[in-house]
């Protein structure tokens, strides 16, 4: 029941016209954040079998464009087309969640999805087929980061179970880009990566969810400072039925099939 996972006082997903609310707030401002969205417990269950299970995790420390793209010889290594950031992270993955793990029971709750449908604007929601990129969750001890980029898909849902002391900032600058038209935006993305330009940052909370289009928003996470790890719970959804990440994402994000 969403109930014993969400508090319903606060954010009443079945609620038509707080959904249009949550809709509108999404579409004007790139991103929603839904404050203290879990039951204490949950939140508490959520962090503990993060520690137990962080043993597991797969660590990558990669350098990519902000593209997300391989690089483009047309341009130089320093162009905004090319210019490599820097991404750290380690990650369980979805076969590693436990069947009555919280994060599971809200993932594949049909509140939850109808919820985040109407506020998405999509038709319907599927897991992703192969095994491993349905839920994950990522850790940042000190010093690791998330480098500036824009996302591949239309939207990312994910929930925060734990804050670092300092650091692990998520720093985005809204409708940089329009990637249907094609468009990359080279002296945006240079303003942002030279520190020319001002950037919005997304205030999060332990236990808050997060809805975010980053298609065309370029974003980053800041280096986590201090020995509290930031820990991350994403929620990946397709709008159509038996996708999969292809074997090589797979290998590159999580170093398994």
């Amino acid at each position: 029941m969403p109930g014993s996972l969400v508090r319903l006082d606060l954010h009443p997903l079945d609620d038509i016209e707080w959904r249009r609310s949550c809709r509108e707030q999404l579409n004007t401002q790139g991103a929603l954040v839904l404050r203290t969205f879990l039951q204490p417990e949950v939140l508490a269950a959520i962090k503990a079998e993060g520690d137990a299970q962080r043993h597991l995790a797969y660590h990558t420390a990669s350098k990519h464009n902000v593209f997300l793209m391989k690089p483009d010889a047309d341009f130089s290594a320093d162009h905004p087309r090319n210019r490599d950031v820097i991404s750290t992270k380690g990650c369980i993955t979805d076969d590693v969640i436990a069947a009555d793990s919280p994060l599971r029971q809200l993932y594949n709750n049909d509140t939850f999805k109808a919820f985040l449908c109407d506020v998405l604007g999509e038709a319907a929601l599927y897991p992703y087929a192969d095994p491993l990129s349905s839920i994950n969750l990522h850790y940042a001890p000190h010093g690791q980061e998330l480098g500036w980029h824009f996302d591949n898909s239309s939207f990312a849902i994910t929930l925060l179970v734990q804050k670092p002391r300092g650091g692990g900032i998520f720093q985005y600058v809204k409708d940089l880009r329009n990637a249907d038209a094609g468009e990359m935006n080279f002296n945006g993305v240079a303003a942002v990566l030279d520190e020319r330009q001002a950037v919005d940052d997304l205030a999060i909370e332990a236990g808050d969810l997060v809805l975010f289009r980053g298609r065309n928003s370029l974003h980053r996470v800041t280096p986590t400072e201090g020995d509290i790890t930031r820990m991350l719970a994403v929620l990946a959804y397709n709008t159509q039925p038996d996708i999969a990440l292809s074997e090589t994402a797979r290998m590159t994000f999580y170093g398994r099939l």
